[in-house]
């Protein structure tokens, strides 16, 4: 049996969470492999809106085993917060949840570090959420990093004091100001909490379930434009978000690699720094704004709004293998007479069709093709059949400039808001 992988195709927000939760019915093992609370992945169903940063997004249905993978990074006091807020919902969190104890610890100094390393780039600043997911991927490739299963040593205590004597003295370097004293006892605190929790050799278990033939997705977290080695580098997250890291983020073959489900807007976001080629700051961005209330679940910052770009859509599918499509949002430009899309970057005088080493220092004007937007409502929409004539040709168009099929469209947030083609 193989492991699907769903995950994002822009500069994150796409919807994973929503659309995971889903497909979960479909499958026994929901796993996420990379990232840390950076990620907000927000479900909405019953009316209740939900967002989680760590849990993988099928928490929410009984019966499904959702593991924590080595590739991500795990900030204890988040995670306690974000377990408080399941079990009031009646989720069974200990029964369901299973943790790697190859996942690093975010300690209360890396938050410190990410500060002051942001502070310290001034207006070069990358726009980090400022959880200290870097500093910690530093510390796990420099080889100093706590692990979840470093809570289970007798010597626990010690080797957090030895990590964080070093980000002192880092941060002394820096003349950065803080308290390093104030998160610390909620710390230990939420330490004791992850005590209860289930800790796994996460790469035996997800193998032994591949063998078992268990259907397993595993689940991205921030876009693939962030990818540390293909994304708008500098301007990227510190972890492989591409179908590439499920492999590593959880121990599994690519030979296993089954499905990937590719998603994306039917417009871009970006939250943060970092070059946007289609960004509209004008009334239409504004717009896509309010419509699409975007506006980060993790952060609440507001998100930059833009047209869809293909020549960096079609850059990710190619390097992630994207078999299947996802399309979200939609819903949001309900309304628009002329909907643009890219095509096309114009850099220097030259045409570029697709997605090119700078796109960082490079002024970039994009190509853009017009299409007939549709004035209908999608969002009470529950069949393909309804879709206004308009939007079935915006579909059609992007499959046949994309060259893969889009089977599943989001016309709203709600679970019953999903269209299977």
């Amino acid at each position: 049996m193989s492991v699907d992988v769903l995950l994002g195709l822009q500069w994150g927000d796409e919807g994973k969470g929503k659309i995971v939760d889903v497909l979960t019915p479909k499958y026994k093992v929901v796993a996420r492999f990379q990232g840390g609370p950076n990620a907000g992945h927000t479900l909405e169903f019953e009316g209740i809106k939900h967002v989680l940063h760590t849990i993988p997004s099928g928490i929410f249905h009984k019966e499904i085993e959702n593991i924590v993978g080595n590739g991500v990074v795990i900030d204890p006091i988040t995670l306690q917060k974000e377990i408080k807020a399941l079990i009031a919902l009646n989720v069974d969190v200990n029964a369901h949840l299973f943790i790697s104890r190859k996942a690093h610890l975010i300690i209360p100094t890396h938050r410190l570090l990410d500060a002051a390393s942001e502070a310290g780039k001034g207006k070069e600043k990358i726009g980090s959420t400022l959880r200290g997911i870097g500093p910690t991927y530093m510390d796990k490739t420099g080889r100093n990093g706590l692990r979840v299963g470093d809570i289970e040593a007798s010597d626990f205590k010690e080797r957090y004091v030895k990590l964080r004597y070093k980000h002192l003295e880092l941060l002394r370097q820096m003349n950065y100001e803080h308290t390093a004293e104030a998160d610390e006892a909620i710390f230990f605190e939420a330490i004791e909490a992850m005590r209860k929790l289930n800790f796994v050799d996460s790469e035996h278990l997800l193998n032994q379930h591949i063998k078992e033939k268990k259907q397993i997705l595993a689940e991205g977290a921030q876009g693939s434009l962030l990818d540390i080695d293909f994304g708008s580098y500098p301007f990227v997250t510190s972890s492989n978000t591409i179908s590439a890291g499920a492999c590593t983020g959880l121990g599994i073959a690519p030979g296993h690699i089954g499905k990937v489900y590719g998603i994306f807007k039917a417009y871009c976001t970006r939250v943060g720094s970092g070059p946007f080629p289609t960004e509209l700051n004008d009334e239409t961005g504004e717009a896509i704004r309010k419509a699409g209330n975007e506006f980060g679940a993790t952060t609440g910052r507001p998100r930059r709004c833009g047209w869809l770009d293909l020549p960096a859509l079609k850059y990710t599918i190619m390097i992630n293998g994207v078999t299947d499509l996802i399309m979200t949002k939609p819903d949001v430009l309900c309304g628009f007479d002329i909907i643009k899309v890219c095509t096309a970057y114009k850099i220097d005088g030259k045409v570029y069709d697709y997605f090119p080493y700078d796109i960082v220092n490079s002024i970039i004007e994009p190509i853009y093709k017009e299409v007939k937007g549709w004035k209908q409502d999608l969002m009470p929409v529950r069949a393909e059949k309804d879709f206004p004539v308009n939007f079935k040709n915006y579909i059609s168009y992007l499959e046949k400039e994309l060259e893969v099929p889009i089977s599943i469209v989001s016309v709203g947030p709600d679970r019953k808001q999903t269209i299977i083609r």
